[in-house]
This record gives C-alpha cells, structure tokens and sequence, in this order.
C-alpha cells in the first residue's frame, strides 16, 4: 500500500463541517485575569473570545491525518516531509519559522532482530504486530519491528530468569532468594520503572540478555484492540533504553551537537568513551512472552509477581529451555531537525512564552506524539490569524516540534543547551504537549508557579461536550469533593526535562487523556485514533483554546501572573513527604530549619501578591519599571539552580524537581534530600537542608524585592 504523499495534502483545511461548538463563558462573566491593569482586561478579553472561535475540528482531524499517514521515526524520510509540513503549515500561518538541524548519535533504523525459543523445541517468536483487517495502516510496508533504541548488538543464547519489573529492588530479591542472574538473558514486564533500567540493572548483575513485554494485567479492563482501544497479543512497546548521567545527544554532554557542516566547533566523545548497553535488547508482545513463561519449570515467584497471563510466573526457566536474542543495531551520526514557529511580540520580543512537543513516533504515531503535534498546528494558525487582526502579543510566543525524542528526549535538550543563556535570561515558560489528546479527560503537571495561570486558563474555555467550563469539568472528575483541580509535578519522560531540570524555566504539561493501550506500538494509528481517542477531534481544538488562552495571557500580561504564593505551598507538602519518606527508611530527617525558611517564603509571597494586585490598579509603571519587575519574576525559579548539579547527575540543576534517578520516568520533589534517603545516606541530610534553606531563602529574598519595588518602599 503507497500513501499518499504529505506534499499531496492541502496546507489549511478550507471547508468547515458543521460541528457543535459550545460558546465560550461570556466575557463579562471571566474574573479578570491575573496580572494586567484593570484598563487592559476588556481588550485582552476581546482578543480571548476571538480565539474560542478558531481552533476546528475538521482542522485539527486533517493535521493528524497528513503527518500519520505514514511510519516517520526520528532520521526516516518520512520524518523529513512531516518536518517540512510544520514549516509550511506555520509559515502558511503568518509565523516565523525556523529550523535547527543537529548531527546526533542515533541507532539507525534497521529492525534487523531476531527472537526464539531454542529448546526443548524451537519455537520463532514474534517481533511485529499482526495485520489486521479492521486496522488499515497495520500492514503498511514500512513498518518495523519491536526494537529498543540504544540496545547492545550481539547474539545471545541462554537459560531465562523473570525479573518481575526489573526494578532495582526485584533484582535484589532475587539475589535474595539464590537466583542466579550471571550468564542469563532476563525476562521482564513493563512498568514500574523506566525500561533502561531494566536494562541497566540486567547487565550489571551479569545478564547476557533482556526481553521485555506488556503484562495484559496492565490491561484496564476492556476489549483488546481492535474490539476495544488495549493492547493485544502482538502489541509491542518499543522505546529507547539509553540511561545515561545527562540528557541530550549522547557524544555532546552539556554542549550542542552542531551538525557537521556546520562550520561550529563540537567536541564529541568517542562511543567507547560513552556508558551505553552493551547486551542485547528486544521487546515482544505478550503472546510470544507466554511461550516463553509456561515452558518455565523452577521455583513460582513471589505471589504480587504474578502478572496476568494464564501461566504460573517462575523465576527461572531451568536448564531445559533456552533462548535466543540477536539484535543487529549499528549506531552512527545522524540529522535530527528541530522545527520553531515563533509569533513575535510587539513590546518585548526577546521574551518569550513557549510551547512544544516531539514529533517523532516509534511509527504512525497518533497519540504519542502528534496528537499533541497536531494540536499546536491548530493553535499556531489560531493566534497567527489573531496577530493578524489586531491581538498581536507583546511577548513572542514560541511553538518547537522537537526531533528524537523518542530516542531519549535528544532534540529538545540539544536546542535548550544551544539557547541556555537565552532561556535563562528571558524564558516566561514551556509548556509541553508530548501526547497530549487522546481522549476527554483533563489533566495537568506543573511546576508551582504555573498552577495558577493554567487554572485560570482552564476556567475560561468551554468543554466541549458538557456545557460546562474545562475547569468545572476537571475539578468535578473523580468521586471525591475537591477546592481546586488535582495538578500533578513533572517528573521524567519528555521534553520539558531541559527547559525545567537543566535551565529552570517553569514549565506544564497540559493534555485531554483516555483509555489506551497501543503505547510505543505500531497500531498507535490514525486507524486506533478515530474510534477509541477523539473520535469527533473536538478534544485538540479545545486543547489549543486552554493553551491559546495560556500563551496570551502570559504574552500581553503587564506584570506575569507567577502564582508566587504556591511555591511556599507546595514546598511544605514536599517536606513533609521527604519526612515521612525517611521516617519509613528508619531514619530521622530533622528539617526545622527549612520549614521555618518556608514559612518566611510564605508571609512574603502573600504579601507580594497584595501588593502586585494593589499596584495594577494605583501605579501606572513605566515601560522600562515594568520590564524590570518581569525580569525579576522569571528569574524567581533560578533560586532552585544548584550549579553543581544533583548527585552524581551535574546535568541536572533543579534542586526542586527531577526525574527519579532509579526509575527514570518519576517525580521526585527536592531530590537533593530524596537521594540522601534512597541511598541510605542520614549523614548527608543536614548538608542538603542547609543547601535547601540557602535555596528557599535566596527566593524569599527575590520575592521581597519585588513586593518593596510594586509597594514603593
């Protein structure tokens, strides 16, 4: 089957089918928005309603429906003409349109792999998902195999050892129990940690090997596709396993990877130089995992080791059975493209307000990532035509689609060590938009001081199938009464990593989720996303509304909106956690001293609250005053920049929030004093606390200079 080609496809969907639009809350019933002069609110809101007439279905079905109608992983051609789509569709939009090509150290894409089972009989299993009739991308001819970037090369046989998750713990308790590990190939179950855990786990306790496969005990308890939206039998989570110290092009720590051509200085590692697995990896299906699992004849495993497969889960397979892995994965430089629209302000062009997401998918690529692709598309040629009607924001706004992701969140955190200095001087925020429609339930990650401004933004769109506002409709979900939205904390996983834990630029995560299975899988498909996602594509234009609302807001505010008050919130939930976290390790986190460092942080941020809202309406700041004051506010979150770096991770800086070192894709608050009690480390906790008070009260600091400048003190 030959697709059609992307340069086929019309750039800007000209008819409008007609669709049920709810209205957007009136105008005059909208609190004014944090953070402008009460003459500004009326303009600002006229520019908002206009926005809420833009973003279309028919729009947003036809911008997933060119970038998927073809497999395009990181470095295919096919990712070329999808790149080349975002710049036409944004250059088309009235945006200015850049491209920063990288030279990366990347897997290439060959699905050059092999798994089977040895003895007692040989059995091929399966490495690619089955054809289905009812699934009409599932057979395209550039599909490829279940494979693992950054596995090791080689051809392994050898008897088989089930790890559970894989986790750090299960490999102990293994050991515990007398299995041994050395000279095995290891099975294991996604989740619970990031999968190059897995791997790295393996391989330093003597593993040959690693197969890894979605346990349908994950399942959520409806039909398996393509009857229902979860994974079947054949259904292949790929995924990278790089797990290095840093993120970013694994040759390049710290610096970006210019192209060749370039003309640029780039001091590479040599690969040898570089930790990467060196056994070989593959994932399957489930189904070719039974086989393996029911010919396993040692000891059961632990009863909550038991998945949901009609076997009894075994530790070891014993000497009879015997497996095979062979994975052929050669490793070179090559192109990665990332793709920037940027609206320019008219006031303060050299700030700016950022959106993204990858581009990149393992195939087609519907959820993850180009629903959240598609949606900027829609959003970009929204506030485009606005800035062509007269709402032109007064900071840029930016919107990246990042290359490589997939193959460790690579392209984004290469642009961000490009522009460190501009984004830490300059950056309002990046929101991110990694897989973000897939399904009618609102959701959202933060750091603090964009809790608030995306509350507000949520409150003044519409959801589009209930007649209530997004806000109403997110606060109300779940069984218990709540005061205010459950907002999550970034942890791993995607491209916010950069702009939050390497430079400190607040950053979201924003997204309308749903039922789901095919993750990482080649039925991750325009097919899938039709019937089981957003199945009328009213989901993504509601979506560009909230982060349409969001980028002006942020754009045309006199004074931004920080929610500043939160930070003194959230960070006494985090301590009480780290308490409690140790007090579970048996250990005593004595942190008197940062609790009363975020009590003064607390008084003061209240206080500069009243005083910012009490100037927008008494003082009329001076353009040069006001820029001042806003330079101050973006830099509150480099109070978290510890520039040493966490332990033993220097590239990342945040002392607020991380990726959990051991899992990879977690959230760990306060991760300088979160490793202290991982590790079995109480010594080191006076240490950090005072690193911590240091921290909390150079913020404190930051926050009274600006409540005494808005005040006039």
């Amino acid at each position: 089957m030959k697709s059609r080609s992307l340069f086929a496809a019309a750039l800007v969907v000209g008819l409008a089918a007609i669709v049920f639009l709810p209205a957007a809350p009136a105008a005059q019933e909208q609190a004014a928005p944090t953070g402008f002069r009460p003459d500004r609110v009326a303009g600002q809101l006229s520019c908002e309603a206009q926005l809420m007439e833009l973003p279309r279905p028919e729009q947003f079905r036809e911008h997933l429906r060119i970038i998927t109608q073809d497999p395009h992983p990181a470095g295919s051609e096919a990712q070329k003409r999808v790149g080349q789509y975002l710049i036409d569709v944004m250059t088309a939009a009235g945006l200015e349109v850049e491209s920063y090509p990288y030279d990366l150290y990347l897997p290439q894409l060959t699905d050059d792999v092999t798994a089977e089972i040895i003895t007692p009989e040989h059995i091929a299993l399966s490495t690619q998902e089955g054809e289905l009739a009812e699934d009409r991308f599932s057979g395209h001819p550039e599909l490829l195999n279940g494979w693992n970037a950054f596995s090791g090369s080689g051809d392994v046989t050898g008897q088989v050892v089930y790890a559970n998750f894989g986790r750090k713990e299960d490999f102990e308790q293994l050991l515990e129990l007398g299995v041994d590990i050395q000279g095995k190939i290891v099975i294991a179950r996604y989740g619970g940690n990031f999968r190059g855990f897995k791997v790295k786990f393996a391989q330093q306790h003597g593993a040959i090997g690693v197969i890894m496969f979605s346990d349908p005990g994950d399942n959520l308890g409806v039909d398996e596709y393509p009857a229902g939206p979860n994974m079947n039998s054949t259904t292949i989570q790929r995924g990278s396993v790089l797990t290095l110290d840093y993120t970013g092009d694994p040759l390049t720590p710290f610096e970006p990877a210019y192209t060749l051509d370039s003309g640029k200085e780039v001091n590479r590692l040599d690969p040898s130089e570089v930790d990467l697995h060196k056994i070989p990896v593959l994932p399957m299906g489930y189904g070719a995992a039974q086989q393996i699992l029911e010919r396993m004849e040692g000891e059961a495993a632990p009863e909550d080791w038991s998945g949901g497969l009609p076997v009894t889960y075994r530790l070891v397979g014993g000497e009879e059975l015997t497996v095979r892995v062979r994975v052929n994965q050669p490793k070179a430089l090559t192109r990665a493209v990332n793709v920037v629209g940027t609206i320019r302000g008219t006031e303060q062009p050299d700030e700016w307000v950022m959106f993204g997401s990858h581009y990149d998918p393992w195939g087609f690529g519907a959820i993850d990532p180009n629903g959240g692709t598609a949606m900027l598309l829609t959003m970009a040629e929204a506030l485009g035509e606005l800035a062509a009607n007269g709402c032109a924001p007064r900071r840029s706004i930016l919107i990246g689609h990042w290359d490589a992701e997939e193959y460790g969140i690579i392209g984004s955190a290469e642009w961000v060590e490009q522009f460190r200095d501009e984004l830490t001087s300059n950056a309002i925020a990046y929101i991110n938009a990694d897989s973000a429609v897939s399904g009618p339930r609102f959701g959202s990650s933060s750091s603090p001081s964009l809790k608030g401004p995306i509350v507000e933004a949520t409150k003044a769109v519409a959801h589009p199938t209930n007649g209530l506002t997004v806000y109403e409709t997110w606060l109300s979900a779940g069984s218990e009464e709540r005061v205010e939205p459950g907002m999550g904390n970034l942890g791993g996983g995607s491209d916010h990593v950069g702009f939050y834990a390497h430079v400190g630029v607040p950053s979201g995560s924003l997204g309308f989720g749903g039922s789901g299975g095919v993750y990482h899988s080649n039925y991750d498909n325009f097919a899938w996303y039709e019937r089981f996602g957003d199945h009328e594509f009213i989901f993504g234009p509601t979506l560009a509304r909230v982060n349409g609302v969001l980028a002006l807001r942020l754009a045309n505010a006199d004074v931004l909106p920080y929610d500043v008050p939160r930070y003194a919130r959230d960070l006494e939930v985090h301590a009480n956690t780290i308490k409690d976290l140790a007090a579970d390790a048996g250990m005593e986190a004595e942190l008197s001293d940062l609790h009363a460092a975020i009590a003064e942080l607390q008084t003061t941020a209240e206080d500069y609250a009243t005083a910012r809202d009490a100037a927008l309406v008494e003082t009329t700041f001076p353009a040069d005053e006001l820029r001042a004051l806003n330079a101050m506010l973006i830099g509150l979150e480099k109070s978290f920049m510890h520039e040493e770096g966490l332990q033993g991770r220097p590239w990342f800086r945040s002392l607020y929030a991380s990726p959990d070192p051991f899992s990879g894709y977690a959230s760990w608050m306060l991760p300088g004093l979160r490793y202290e009690i991982e590790t079995d480390n109480e010594d080191q906790l006076a240490f950090w606390q005072a690193v911590y008070v240091e921290a909390v009260s150079e913020l404190t600091a930051r926050v009274e200079a600006l409540r005494a400048e808005l005040a006039g003190d």
